[in-house]
């Protein structure tokens, strides 16, 4: 009976996360931004997290988050659009709603130029945020003070990041004690797949099953062709291809509320358009997640021997913490298979439910908590993903707190899988 009980509570669970995926449209709908997929900024809402079982405290954090909102990556987006809207603009190009969008580029110009990659104000803010919500969900684990471990990449957006979080920590209380690194010796750990990380393993790449039956998938995309009409009377004679500007108008706009600019481009573009091409947009957002999962192998393995040390008494640290990237941590979701992101389905109207791009957004981060109950009860580990609660790929009586036992025989299988594919 017992057996029959877990078989019938893990099927609920999939269930609960196949409902998930499937109201995936609807959640689009109703946060249009979401479609902006990794340019989504960090939602700052409360979340209800359930109960721990009775007895359990929570002792010790892992932690992985992406960089805060930034500035666009790459300044080629700000020039090309600088010298597109002054040609059109000297050669009566322009509509009237184009000329409004030229003047308001053209006053934010300079900052564009000089914030080209960098972390915003709202990425400052995020991750402070992220900080103070960690300290007030787990007050009881934080209020005697303590040590933690923080490392970054070495791009300026991430140690920055980290900073904010860091030192929200030490305001909310001041007996903590965070040691911060960015050095090539901890990549392993944060950005394992930088060119500069001495330890870097080389891993096989595969492609989801669905890009096999991407055809089948339906759907005529004519936004960019739309919203280059608004701006443009006519794009002859100027520089780059329909295409090629409408996606640079894209991605400018999906970029603005991260930097304080959300009506620089009017009506330009609308986030009901965006929404209508979420979907589309997320297949491919999902196969460039899947194909470098393994080289996320090595922070995985950083998270399981950290964790061991804190459950074996070799560390007492409250939390080790890691600020790296999108393409570090949607991978790793794949990787860990958290909320189903490892399903790699063939049906490409499937992919909006194992995964959403959103979910690797601007501050997106993952937390393992770990609980230690009574002498002689298991070691529990709940995972949050957006400070939501989520699953993962095992068996649980206690939804959503796993077994650390279970946990680490899992995935380390994984690691270990992983490693014996791996190459200098």
């Amino acid at each position: 009976m017992k057996k029959i009980f877990h078989v019938l509570f893990l099927w609920t669970i999939a269930l609960s996360s196949w409902a998930q995926g499937i109201n995936a449209l609807e959640q689009v709908k109703a946060d249009p931004r979401k479609a902006y997929g990794t340019d989504y900024p960090y939602a700052m809402e409360p979340v209800k997290l359930t109960k721990a079982p009775s007895g359990y405290k929570p002792f010790y954090i892992s932690h992985y988050g992406r960089h805060g909102s930034r500035y666009y990556w790459n300044d080629m987006l700000y020039r090309e659009l600088d010298s597109l809207l002054t040609k059109a603009h000297r050669q009566h190009q322009l509509t009237a709603e184009g000329e409004a969008f030229r003047t308001k580029f053209m006053a934010a110009k300079d900052e564009l130029a000089t914030g080209v990659s960098e972390l915003s104000d709202l990425g400052w803010e995020q991750h402070q945020y992220i900080a103070r919500t960690m300290y007030n969900n787990f007050e009881e684990m934080f209020k005697k003070g303590g040590d933690i471990y923080a490392i970054s990449s070495l791009t300026g957006r991430c140690v920055l990041s980290m900073a904010s979080f860091c030192q929200e920590l030490t305001q909310c209380n001041p007996k903590i004690e965070i040691r911060m690194e960015s050095a090539r010796k901890v990549l392993d750990g944060v950005k394992p797949d930088d060119r500069q990380n001495p330890k870097r393993l080389k891993f096989p790449k595969s492609h989801p099953r669905f890009e096999q039956n991407r055809k089948q998938f339906q759907y005529n995309d004519n936004l960019r062709e739309t919203i280059v009409a608004r701006v443009f009377t006519s794009t002859e004679g100027l520089p780059g291809n329909v295409q090629h500007i409408g996606s640079n108008l894209i991605n400018l706009y999906t970029s603005l509320p991260s930097i304080g600019h959300d009506g620089m481009m009017g009506n330009i573009i609308k986030d009901e358009e965006m929404a209508a091409r979420w979907e589309n947009e997320n297949l491919g957002g999902y196969t460039w997640v899947f194909e470098p999962r393994y080289d996320m192998t090595p922070i995985l393995r950083d998270i399981i021997n950290k964790a061991e040390d804190i459950v074996n008494g070799k560390s007492k640290r409250l939390a080790d913490l890691r600020f790296g990237h999108d393409t570090c941590l949607g991978p790793l979701t794949v990787l860990m298979g958290i909320n189903g992101a490892d399903k790699d389905p063939e049906d490409p109207y499937e992919v909006k439910n194992v995964y959403q791009n959103w979910q690797t957004g601007k501050a997106s981060n993952m937390q393992l908590i770990f609980y230690r109950g009574k002498k002689g009860q298991d070691i529990l580990v709940k995972c949050l993903l957006n400070g939501h609660e989520a699953s993962l790929p095992l068996p649980s009586d206690t939804y959503p707190y796993y077994k650390w036992e279970d946990f680490k025989t899992y995935y380390q299988k994984v690691v270990d899988d992983a490693i014996s594919l791996s190459t200098r």
